[in-house]
């Protein structure tokens, strides 16, 4: 006999992320600090693209939190040019999320004025899903992905409050339909500003700069508390789950089978999984 419920898993995820990332949002703001998140495919330049823009920024400080599976060599090459940088490494996970930054933006000195960029996990899709405590998305695109990747990929385009599109300087040498890309991109999002810029050449970097200056001095400085968030579980993906555990009976051999909907992270799959076949009323738990 089998008893088959099902629960959407993201929901709870998602709510419980973007209660931290408003409070993350309001206490930079507080500190006058504008979080910008980095979105990118691997090799779109994301690091090339932030070097280029500190080269303009003036009255600003700032300020980095690299975020790679494995590895810290951006965050040393950044640390290098006298960049405050710091490393969230995920190992595995394929985005960062708002308690990974919570803990780190906790654990940094913001002593000035400025910008906090934060480059995501080089991917198009998960982190497009998950706030960050973000006042801006800035997406970068080049013309080596191709035209079509506003098509493929919509919901980052659509999210983005600026969207850079890189290595303009190899347009000759290669196919890229900027009509098509551009069709694509007003599609979703009328009204997005869109820069053509070279990470090899710089050009095109001032105007984003200005364009960042701008947002950041908009922001209104208050004084704000900020509230770390300590409960939860965190997983692989940093994803902190409250754990929700339904507790019944099982009367005259009765199999309870959960369908877990929307549940699209391999590591937070397996967390959830060890967690449920700790419960003192559960034989074995597969997920």
């Amino acid at each position: 006999m089998h008893d088959v419920r099902k629960i959407d898993v993201m929901e709870g995820i998602l709510d419980e992320n973007d209660h931290i990332a408003e409070h993350i949002n309001e206490h930079l703001a507080a500190h006058g600090i504008l979080a910008v998140n980095e979105m990118g495919a691997p090799g779109v330049g994301k690091t090339t693209t932030l070097k280029n823009i500190f080269k303009h920024l003036k009255g600003f400080k700032p300020y980095v939190i690299e975020g790679d599976i494995e590895s810290d060599l951006d965050t040393q090459d950044l640390k290098n040019l006298g960049i405050d940088t710091h490393q969230i490494n995920t190992y595995g996970a394929c985005h960062l999320d708002a308690p990974m930054i919570d803990h780190m933006v906790d654990h940094m000195n913001f002593d000035e004025r400025g910008i906090l960029f934060i480059e995501n996990i080089g991917n198009l899709v998960c982190p497009a899903e998950f706030s960050i405590g973000e006042h801006v998305m800035m997406l970068v695109s080049t013309v080596t992905e191709g035209s079509d990747k506003p098509y493929k990929y919509p919901l980052a385009f659509e999210k983005a409050d600026l969207i850079i599109l890189n290595k303009v300087d190899l347009i000759p040498y290669l196919d890229f339909d900027e009509e098509f890309f551009m069709k694509g991109v007003r599609a979703l999002n009328k009204d997005v500003p869109v820069f053509k810029v070279s990470g090899k050449t710089g050009e095109g970097f001032e105007d984003v700069a200005n364009w960042l200056m701008q947002r950041a001095g908009k922001l209104e400085i208050k004084e704000h508390h900020h509230h770390h968030h300590e409960d939860g579980e965190a997983c692989g993906c940093g994803e902190h789950h409250h754990h929700h555990h339904e507790h019944t009976q099982n009367h005259g051999g009765v199999r309870r089978v959960y369908i877990i909907e929307h549940l699209d992270c391999a590591n937070c799959a397996a967390k959830i999984e060890r967690k449920i076949n700790e419960l003192p009323e559960v034989e074995e738990a597969t997920l």
